[in-house]
């Protein structure tokens, strides 16, 4: 086979490089090169603040949020006197114009109107706002901290129980009196409803109470329906929390629930306001109830 010139060229340069790989074979060759390496940023540790936004604890036995003050004591007073003013109106006229039935009737309805108004205030307070919600904002942490400790209404004074509702009652029906005086079935009607109204909370805190340490009158009335029951009221504090929401009678408990009454007002909220109520969502440890911390010794 014959080798082109340019072939022979090619071969003696590899023997040449050959030798002179030999000749330097003991020699070390250092080479040196810059890369730029994209350094990895510096990763702070996650950290998650389990620090709840507020500190909740329930109240103790000596707590001041639960006992009467005078201002208390004066709302209540004023509350029941307006009341009894619409009662001894409507029994005045009655007396007047020679009706009985008419002025009774308006009281049994304004009885039932009670039972479905505290329902419905329940349930809003329930399931919107917050504690810095304008006017309501007391009512509704109240009510939220009631869930979560609900034995802390039958240890709340009497009048420190009832003063907030005394004062709305105050203001709105002491105005009716003066004007229709001489009503005696609006007077009826006005009488019942307020007083009952004030009272729930009264209601209410018996149906949180012991069968053994309640009057037994009370119970009796518990037990024609005539107030709301224990066994029923507390079907609200039990999952999913958005039932028997009545705290006078809770004859309309049954009615509002079976006819999902409150779902559909929920709805006309959300697709009107785009508010969401709190029942939609999974009950957290917000409304999981606290066993008692309080001693046995009531409140004076």
């Amino acid at each position: 086979m014959s080798i082109l010139p340019q072939h022979h060229h090619i071969i003696h340069h590899a023997a040449a490089v050959g030798r002179q790989y030999h000749h330097h074979r003991n020699h070390r060759v250092y080479c040196t090169s810059t890369t730029r390496i994209k350094t990895r940023p510096k990763l702070e540790p996650l950290v998650i603040n389990t620090t709840p936004l507020v500190t909740v604890t329930p109240p103790k036995i000596d707590d001041p949020s639960l006992k009467s003050t005078w201002a208390h004591r004066a709302w209540v007073a004023t509350g029941c006197t307006t009341v009894l003013i619409s009662l001894a109106n409507s029994i005045i006229g009655s007396i007047d114009s020679h009706i009985w039935l008419e002025p009774i009737l308006s009281g049994f309805i304004g009885y039932l109107f009670a039972d479905l108004g505290s329902g419905v205030y329940h349930w809003g307070i329930d399931n919107y706002g917050d504690a810095s919600t304008p006017m309501f904002g007391s009512q509704i942490d109240a009510f939220q901290g009631h869930h979560k400790w609900p034995w802390t209404i039958t240890k709340r004074q009497f009048a420190n129980n009832l003063h907030a509702l005394a004062r709305v009652i105050t203001y709105t029906v002491l105005p009716i009196d003066l004007i229709g005086h001489d009503q005696p079935v609006v007077m009826g009607f006005v009488g019942m409803a307020s007083g009952c109204i004030m009272f729930s909370q009264l209601f209410h805190s018996w149906a949180h109470g012991t069968k053994s340490k309640l009057p037994p009158v009370v119970v009796a009335l518990q037990d024609a329906g005539v107030l709301v029951s224990r066994s029923q009221h507390a079907a609200h504090h039990r999952p999913p929390y958005n039932n028997n929401y009545c705290i006078v009678s809770g004859v309309w408990n049954k009615f509002l629930d079976e006819h999902k009454v409150f779902e559909a007002l929920e709805m006309v909220v959300f697709f009107k306001l785009g508010l969401r109520p709190r029942s939609w969502s999974e009950p957290n440890s917000d409304w999981t109830e606290e066993a008692e911390t309080f001693s046995t010794t009531s409140l004076p």
